[in-house]
């Protein structure tokens, strides 16, 4: 995989233990501690067995009281050398996660609308949790295990040569083919890794598409269908993990055949050299008893390389997100947009998605044709333009090219004379307010939907608010008033309210431009009459760009702009497009039977 040259896999891991210098230095001193005490024990039992326990039975049982007492400290130390790598080394682990987690989120939040065009929920969720587990998990145990085993392992050997260095020579070779089957064995693990991933992420893609559409699953009585869509995914990464489990148990029973013939090698080579006179038994015995301790951190570190290949997927694939430059970004030194007087003008704009990225075209393709063709539209401050005609004619794209979501590809947009793409994406959007089909409300209380339009607005705010949009009333009356839980997506209200709340919150924004979004297609007439008094108040005096099905709503617009195949192919008020008899009288029509 091909990274960015501003993220290199190692820099960019590194660079996250920077802020936690002064606990990864101590976590490492630990573990030192930890290595060094392990490692002079044997040779303590040694230096015992060759020294003070040959000596008369009296002088051992005087020097066994100090010996006890050297020993409690010496594990003692040893204790808060173990607590301190197992607590404080995983609490340096959660902060970098922590840290990469908010960085991930951080990428996602720059992403344009295109981005998540292109991936869907359940992967950018898999990233953001199963991704980053493994890697926290290996930025905590790698350098632990490293510094442990590496001591371990080196110091142990100096001790056996100096016993043996016959035995430690057969050792030798025998632990560097050991290493070099270790490496190609993780080498072949590393695509089972990665492809891990891949179909965990397409688990939480189809649990997430499944969860999200259930009151739809409900009613189509499709149960039985999401669970065979579940299925699949769900077996495909069983399939997977399947594969994982039968390299990784190839590779382990290999392993764990290499430690037999490190133990022939001790017990045939090393009786010979018993038989021989080079070595005396206990030194053998000592021998066999450091050749256990050698080997421990070779089997740690073997398996410390599956965790970096699966820590490594997951970091490429976390790597791959933060190297994805936004394809809407603000130019250097943007200045933020300044509405003077909110006169919006469209001059000769084209867009086309990009091949495979939007949404799909009616031929069943994605991107790669022109979705705006030409459009020239000129909205004067304070006047509500209106856009109708088919579905997939641009209308909704054009809403989405003002405020940025996407870059126009020629022609330009301006606001007061200035090219959205030459201020600051922040700016531009607080000047604009959003009324949509589709409500989204945060699951949070009613309060909190409606402050989400101005953060840090007083309560006092919210219920101007509130009352702006006609809803007062139906939230002072309920029990909890504007501490009432709406539910997961504002379940638990009605579309006429939620679409009030909705507006409620731009009322609190209180924006100098306006997009309405077929605000009311979706409601019953009632509702539809109490959203709609509520909108014209909102569009009072601002520059306003309306999409609408419903032709009644659109009547006293200043200008209505009937588009098709994303160009603007007729444009008027109500009475001088009707007077016309062209598409727009032909809608009006077939709407209202006139």
């Amino acid at each position: 995989m091909t990274h960015d040259t501003r993220h290199p896999l190692l820099r960019t891991f590194l660079g996250y233990y920077r802020p936690h210098l002064a606990l990864f230095v101590a976590d490492t001193v630990a573990a030192l501690g930890l290595a060094s005490i392990d490692l002079a024990f044997p040779q303590l039992l040694r230096s015992l067995t060759r020294g003070l326990f040959t000596r008369d039975p009296a002088t051992i049982r005087a020097a066994l009281p100090l010996l006890a007492l050297g020993l409690v400290v010496l594990y003692a130390a040893r204790y808060l050398c173990r607590w301190f790598v197992t607590s404080w080394g995983h609490i340096m682990g959660v902060r970098m996660e922590t840290q990469m987690r908010q960085d991930l989120f951080d990428a996602y939040e720059r992403f344009s609308f295109s981005y998540f065009d292109q991936h869907n929920t359940g992967d950018l969720l898999s990233r953001v949790t199963n991704d980053l587990f493994d890697i926290a998990e290996c930025a905590h145990h790698g350098p632990e295990w490293i510094i442990i085993c590496t001591i371990e392992i080196v110091g142990s050997f100096i001790i056996l040569a100096r016993i043996s260095w016959q035995l430690s020579l057969a050792l030798a070779v025998a632990t560097a083919l050991l290493f070099a089957f270790g490496l190609w064995g993780n080498m072949r693990l590393a695509e089972l890794f990665r492809d891990n991933r891949r179909k965990i992420s397409q688990v939480n893609a189809q649990l997430e598409d499944s969860l999200a559409g259930a009151r739809v699953v409900k009613s189509f009585a499709n149960e039985a269908v999401e669970s065979a869509k579940f299925a699949r995914s769900n077996e495909a990464y069983r399939d997977s993990k399947v594969r994982n489990y039968m390299g990784m148990g190839r590779f382990n029973a290999s392993v764990s055949g290499f430690t037999g013939i490190f133990y022939t090698i001790i017990v045939v080579y090393g009786g010979a050299l018993v038989a021989d006179g080079t070595l005396a038994a206990v030194d053998l015995a000592t021998y066999a008893l450091y050749v256990s301790m050698f080997l421990s951190p070779i089997m740690t570190i073997l398996d410390f390389t599956e965790m970096f290949q699966k820590a490594k997927a997951g970091f490429e694939r976390f790597v791959e997100v933060l190297d994805t430059p936004p394809d809407v970004a603000d130019k250097p030194g943007a200045p933020d947009l300044r509405v003077s007087e909110g006169r919006i003008r469209f001059d000769d704009v084209h867009f086309a998605y990009e091949a495979g990225k939007g949404p799909r075209h009616a031929d069943g393709s994605y991107g790669g044709m022109d979705v705006i063709c030409g459009l020239s539209l000129d909205l004067k401050p304070g006047h509500t333009v209106a856009l109708v005609g088919p579905s997939g004619g641009g209308k909704s794209t054009t809403c989405a090219l003002l405020p940025r979501f996407y870059d126009v590809g020629s022609g330009s947009i301006t606001i007061d004379g200035q090219d959205v793409r030459d201020v600051t994406q922040r700016s531009l959007r607080r000047a604009i307010g959003m009324v949509q089909q589709d409500v989204y409300l945060f699951d949070g209380t009613i309060g909190e939907n409606i402050a989400y339009g101005r953060p840090g607005a007083t309560m006092d705010e919210v219920r101007d608010a509130a009352r702006a949009a006609n809803i007062a009333e139906f939230v002072e009356g309920l029990p909890d008033g504007y501490d009432t839980q709406v539910g997961e997506r504002g379940a638990r209200l009605s579309g006429g309210q939620k679409q009030r709340i909705a507006i409620a919150r731009v009322f609190l924004k209180n924006p100098p431009i306006l997009i309405l979004d077929e605000a009311t297609s979706a409601l019953d007439n009632e509702s539809e009459q109490a959203v709609q008094e509520s909108l014209a108040k909102l569009a009072d005096g601002r520059t306003t760009l309306v999409i609408a099905h419903r032709l009644s709503t659109i009547r006293n617009a200043d200008e209505i702009v009937t588009m098709e195949d994303g160009r603007a192919v007729e444009r008027g008020t109500h009475d001088e497009l009707l007077a016309r008899g062209g598409t727009y009288a032909r809608y009006y029509r077939m709407q209202f039977g006139a």
